[in-house]
């Protein structure tokens, strides 16, 4: 089972990094997803995220220690598309969409085909509807997201960023299943090597950071505070 981590325990041995996307249309609240995960808070006047963003946090996962490096899309699904760049060697995804408003989840099979076009084909994803404390505002019914999740082999969730309903779950199903599918992985990698795509979910390729990502070194001891 997966326990929290500190939100900033630099000193301790890495296991794995996994890079998890987080995706969905502009101000269904990724951001706040993010920053409750990695540092707990909640902004009520969040801006629209600039500039590329990534935030991690550590967790022990079956006494392995894992960096979640979570990704925000930096307001480039306004224009509706986010580049490949982004989803390089993601391993986990996060297909976000607010259950006040419909058009969000209508938007969620177009995101999904740009995650499949982009990412590893044995990508984790989790459908999160966020916003579960604006329940009197529902416009999507919990049954649609959940037979959508089930028809396309998605976990699902709703979650409150605002209340920490569910956020913490999230991620942890996630982070758990990427775990497993890399416990799985590396014992069999010594027998089946990996046909070399970078990407993939096979063997010891997982071990993130690759040349898609450079993870700061310990000079930058700031990072999770500010």
């Amino acid at each position: 089972m997966a326990t929290g981590g500190g939100y900033g325990d630099a000193s301790q041995k890495i296991d794995f990094v996994f890079k998890v996307v987080l995706i969905g249309d502009s101000a269904v609240g990724k951001s706040q997803i993010l920053n409750r995960f990695a540092r707990n808070e909640f902004s009520i006047d969040s801006k629209a995220t600039i500039g590329v963003e990534f935030q991690t946090r550590t967790l022990v996962i079956q006494h392995k220690s894992v960096k979640a490096q979570i990704w925000d899309t930096a307001g480039q699904e306004r224009y509706r598309a986010v580049t490949s760049a982004y989803y390089r060697g993601a391993v986990g995804a996060m297909l976000v969409y607010d259950i006040t408003k419909r058009q969000s989840f209508d938007h969620i099979p177009r995101w999904l085909e740009e995650l499949r076009n982009h990412a590893d084909k044995n990508i984790v994803i989790i459908l999160i509807g966020n916003k579960s404390d604006l329940e009197d505002q529902r416009a999507v019914p919990t049954e649609d997201a959940k037979e959508f999740a089930q028809k396309e082999g998605l976990f699902f969730l709703e979650t409150s960023a605002l209340e920490s309903t569910n956020v913490e779950s999230a991620f942890l199903t996630v982070l758990t299943e990427i775990f497993n599918i890399v416990n799985k992985k590396s014992l069999t990698a010594d027998e089946n090597e990996s046909n070399g795509n970078p990407a993939s979910l096979s063997g010891k390729k997982i071990l993130i950071p690759g040349p898609a990502q450079v993870i700061p070194q310990k000079n930058k001891m700031c990072c999770t505070s500010s």
